[in-house]
């Protein structure tokens, strides 16, 4: 997926988000504002979102010395997370339909997301994802895809959102690699927060080795690109890996919910939608700024 206009008044906005996090120094957020702004001209909107992001937030880091300003948000999200993981799993097992339950389990929790700077209240968010039709419902290939795989690859997107992941990786009944980011950005989970929330009990966690809010395939470590290529069933969370990864191909399903009207174009649906989407190869546009 590319850049498109409206992306860069929010990179502008994530980068004063992500530096008030880092700092409170008034002469080092107006340099990051500076700094992001030049470099933002420079940005050409062929490239992917994750990696305009990921120049943003390493300017933040080189400029206010703080490698990772959301830590104490990624560690409170999962705590709030493990809290209501014992009500979430007692629900997902009285379902008539456990894997359907658990799919819109792990879509709920991706609202935990700091980058598009919205409020949210995680039971609210629970409740409406639970009752909410989906836009996009490509559960039955989901089913089959999963019937016929024997293994799963299954790409995280935040911290405290893998409490969420974790359900439904206790509903495949596949051996599951879990990925990561390689180093921090923004609330992205990494290894600790997936230790954290309990990912190791049902997974194989490994890290993609990615330094941006998303999987740029070209960006990650080659033992990573190998477990995707020979992946079977490949599940993407998130907007992030939405946007670095369709138009790829493959046996990739995302799930997310749409937190911004670019990428709710992009997938020709509504803001604030959730998606259960099969990739479909170079997919076209469908809409958008």
């Amino acid at each position: 997926m590319r850049t498109y206009l409206d992306c860069f008044p929010c990179f502008l906005s994530q980068a004063l988000r992500a530096a008030r996090m880092a700092t409170d120094d008034t002469e080092q957020i107006k340099s990051v504002l500076d700094d992001v702004g030049r470099m933002l001209s420079t940005i050409p909107l062929s490239s992917s979102p994750p990696e305009s992001g990921r120049r943003v937030y390493q300017k933040v880091s080189e400029i206010t010395g703080n490698p990772d300003p959301y830590q104490a948000l990624k560690q409170k999200s999962t705590r709030e997370a493990l809290a209501m993981y014992p009500v979430l799993k007692r629900r997902v097992e009285a379902a008539d339909d456990r894997l359907m339950t658990a799919v819109r389990m792990a879509i709920a929790g991706n609202v935990i997301d700091f980058g598009p700077g919205k409020a949210f209240d995680l039971n609210t968010v629970v409740e409406e994802t639970l009752r909410r039709d989906f836009a996009i419902c490509d559960i039955r290939a989901f089913r089959d895809a999963l019937n016929q795989a024997e293994s799963v690859l299954f790409i995280g997107d935040n911290a405290g959102e893998s409490v969420f992941d974790r359900l439904l990786i206790e509903e495949l009944n596949q051996p599951v690699h879990y990925a990561v980011r390689g180093k921090p950005i923004i609330n992205d989970v990494t290894w600790d927060h997936a230790v954290a929330a309990g990912i190791d009990q049902v997974a194989d966690i490994i890290s993609s080795g990615s330094d941006a809010p998303g999987v740029i395939l070209e960006r990650c470590s080659p033992e990573f690109r190998a477990v995707y290529e020979r992946s079977p069933l490949i599940i993407s969370k998130g907007q992030g890996n939405y946007e670095a990864l369709s138009g790829r191909g493959g046996p990739v399903f995302f799930l997310l919910k749409t937190k911004c009207r670019v990428i709710a174009d992009h997938a020709g649906v509504a803001e604030g939608d959730i998606i259960l989407k099969k990739a479909r190869g170079a997919e076209a546009k469908k809409g958008g700024p």
